[in-house]
């Protein structure tokens, strides 16, 4: 009975490493061929290791995805500017094979809008709400409980231009986001410097206007990002390379500006411009991607008042990053460089926010967005 004991005490001080946890990661892209399309990696969460796992052609430009959160559907725009003879894009959608990432695709519909650039799902899994970017609008999209899209049932137009001509002589929907009570859609577009608010059904899927905040004129605000609080939401702004701050009032559906801060640790430079705005899982950090600069800005957040301090610029390794994500856990950061055709990963340091390249990457030509799944 002694040496069971003993026998037993030697095995439980060992330490208990877990195997690798694997995460599936879809890349949407822009397409030039038949045979490109929508790339799905399985990113090893101990390494950060990307190893290349399937992928779907055939559809045009599947540029900015979104996952349903049950995790069974994809949803994604087709950045087009003619579907079926209407002056639109698409938005397809798609069924998930849990354990192999594969896409099957279940239908298709119109964005109501051109060049749809930007696609989100409300909490309830009930809508797809999308920006159109040359149409200048918004449209919502209700989800069957099977995940197959119908006919948008809200579509709202935006009016108006604003002082860089020839860029903002006409709204440019951007991006669209989802409040975190569900309760207000909120749409950046980069043509009329404003970020726009709209109330929001999940029954229904209805929009309807609920005001806006501006940016400084000329700025084109971009991508948005709710933080986890629900009580600070950030702009960033593609012409002047700058990220605006803002107090989020979810009972008034309100933004009121905290702060505008650059992206760049130099004078901006002709070519520059950023795309991606994302906080940290933690709600300690902020991330934003700089185009012709090549890097990613990042920022540590004031948990008291919501305002930014710049921490580091980290090169993506490649250019134009177009787009990045940061896993659930909060533990990587993949960026996705548009003109070398790569991504990579970086290890995020969980007390800075400071981002550090683990040596992995993978080619994938054009890409676009990057979301992940946790199976």
């Amino acid at each position: 009975m002694r040496t069971f004991l003993l026998t037993f005490s030697c095995i439980s001080a060992l330490p208990l490493q877990a195997a690798p946890k694997e995460l599936l990661v879809y890349i949407g892209t822009y397409t030039k061929t038949q045979e490109q399309g929508i790339h799905w990696l399985k990113l090893d969460t101990g390494t950060g290791k990307l190893t290349p796992a399937g992928k779907l052609a055939g559809q045009k430009n599947p540029s900015f995805l979104a996952i349903h959160p049950n995790k069974k559907f994809l949803y994604a725009v087709n950045e087009i500017g003619n579907y079926k003879g209407e002056k639109a894009g698409g938005v397809s959608a798609y069924s998930i094979n849990r354990e192999t990432g594969a896409l099957t695709f279940l239908n298709q519909q119109s964005s109501k809008g051109g060049a749809p650039c930007h696609i989100v799902l409300d909490g309830t899994g009930r809508n797809v709400l999308v920006a159109n970017y040359t149409g200048g609008s918004v449209a919502s999209l209700p989800v069957s409980r099977k995940g197959r899209l119908r006919k948008a049932t809200s579509f709202i137009q935006h009016e108006g231009s604003s002082v860089l001509k020839p860029r903002q002589a006409a709204p440019h929907g951007h991006s669209i986001n989802v409040s975190p009570g569900n309760k207000f859609a909120v749409a950046a577009d980069l043509g009329l410097d404003k970020v726009l608010v709209y109330g929001f059904e999940a029954k229904g899927g209805k929009l309807t206007p609920a005001g806006f905040a501006k940016v400084a004129p000329g700025a084109g605000p971009r991508h948005f990002a709710f933080h986890p609080n629900g009580k600070f939401a950030y702009v960033i702004n593609e012409i002047t390379l700058t990220v605006t701050a803002f107090a989020w009032d979810e009972t008034k559906g309100k933004l009121s500006e905290l702060q505008t801060i650059t992206t760049l640790p130099v004078e901006r430079e002709k070519g520059m411009s950023t795309a991606e705005v994302q906080v940290h899982p933690s709600g300690k950090f902020l991330y934003g991607s700089n185009r012709g600069h090549n890097t990613i800005a990042v920022f540590s957040i004031d948990q008291k008042t919501g305002k930014l301090s710049a921490v580091q610029h980290q090169s993506t390794l490649g250019k134009t990053p177009r787009n990045f994500g940061i896993d659930p856990s909060g533990e990587f950061l993949i960026a996705a460089n548009q003109s070398s055709g790569d991504v990579y990963t970086f290890r995020i340091n969980q007390e800075s926010g400071e981002l550090k390249p683990t040596g992995h990457s993978v080619e994938i030509p054009m890409p676009v967005c990057v979301k992940f799944l946790d199976r």
